[in-house]
């Protein structure tokens, strides 16, 4: 003998058709499973990606095909010469001279810092310098220790490529320049004006000390290689020469609106 539904029971058959039918109905329209009809490529990868997103990574590179040979040039010298003499250094250098030692070289960098400071007329920042380079240069034992950053006077990075950029001058063709790196027309003549002004006015006697003594020159280069985080190849992809372009394009542009 065959039992009789209960009324509960017929009300969920007729629930649950109803709801088919909607359902179905609905999938016609594609609105309620709209990902069931999604179509993409799955061979598509991280190279794939990458590819099609170059034209937002591009910048004015008229002298791409020299300035990849000079970024080999780079890489390779970076892997067999620089990174080797780094870590040779570091090895043979107890941390708290290494630390000394980036303390002087940063010291002697905030001479060309207030000078584009003052040239930018920012009034604040070229204070704010000035009063490091006091309290460095006296109470840190000529730049040895850092106390005007203890103190809260932080480093304040200014070079003349910034300060030609804030007067509007263009940035010009994207250079690599042979062991210094990512460039452009004008930040490499801001290299050169940096420089010169670091020689004339020869902070704590350091630049005429250079000539008759070039290990302090070579001994400033390592310094700096070592305080740099960067390591060709850790992007991790064939196209990090336009993602440096990119990236070094885009730092720039902040700095100077700084």
């Amino acid at each position: 003998m065959v039992k009789p539904l209960s009324v509960a029971a017929v009300l969920a058959l007729l629930l649950g058709s109803t709801l088919s039918h909607a359902q179905h109905a609905a999938d016609d329209d594609g609105f309620t499973q709209p990902m069931q009809h999604l179509q993409f490529n799955p061979g598509l990868d991280q190279r794939e990606f990458e590819r099609s997103t170059l034209d937002a990574l591009n910048v004015y590179d008229p002298l791409e095909s020299w300035n990849r040979r000079v970024y080999h040039f780079n890489y390779r010298f970076d892997e067999w010469v620089f990174l080797p003499i780094v870590d040779g250094y570091r090895f043979i250098t107890p941390n708290l001279v290494q630390s000394g030692i980036s303390n002087f070289f940063s010291n002697l960098g905030d001479v060309p810092n207030l000078l584009n400071s003052a040239l930018q007329l920012k009034g604040k920042r070229t204070m704010n310098t000035t009063a490091r380079l006091l309290l460095n240069t006296t109470l840190g034992v000529a730049g040895l220790w850092d106390p005007a950053t203890r103190m809260g006077l932080t480093k304040q990075k200014e070079d003349f490529g910034q300060t030609l950029g804030y007067y509007g001058a263009p940035a010009g063709p994207y250079l690599i320049l042979p062991l210094l790196g990512p460039s452009n027309l004008r930040d490499t003549g801001g290299l050169v004006a940096d420089f010169t002004a670091n020689s004339q006015v020869n902070w704590l006697n350091v630049a005429e000390a250079s000539v008759s003594h070039p290990e302090i020159t070579l001994l400033e280069i390592v310094d700096q290689r070592s305080t740099v985080n960067f390591r060709y190849g850790q992007l991790n992809s064939p196209f990090e020469y336009e993602k440096v372009r990119y990236f070094y394009h885009e730092a720039r542009e902040l700095q100077i609106a700084e």
